[in-house]
């Protein structure tokens, strides 16, 4: 990816990691003028979100403490990952899951 896209992007993506209002908010920046960069972190920064959300509802139910920790070190991780790399200009998928959200978050643009 050539460094002006990385470098006008870079603020959407940065914004995508900030909670899931983040990812939301960087949605609608990335409206217009639309940015690859920031199109591909927007859509790994609302799954790792949305996954973490997920299980974090079905844990609440059957509550037990250290799933619930097994997920927060999980999330912490992926949003650690996903968030230097938005900071350092790359482009590297969420280990094992990253592909699908590229795949599943095609409504993301």
């Amino acid at each position: 990816m050539e460094e002006q896209v990385i470098k006008e992007g870079k603020t959407t993506a940065i914004v995508a990691y900030m909670t899931m209002l983040g990812a939301l908010i960087a949605i609608t920046m990335n409206l217009e003028p639309k940015n690859a960069f920031a199109r591909f972190h927007v859509r790994q920064a609302f799954g790792i979100h949305l996954v973490f959300l997920g299980v974090a509802l079905f844990l609440s139910v059957w509550f037990f403490k250290y799933a619930l920790l097994a997920l927060y070190v999980f999330y912490f991780i992926m949003w650690l990952y996903g968030f230097l790399g938005a900071i350092g200009g790359k482009t590297h998928t969420m280990p094992v899951i990253g592909v699908y959200f590229q795949k599943w978050f095609t409504f993301i643009q």
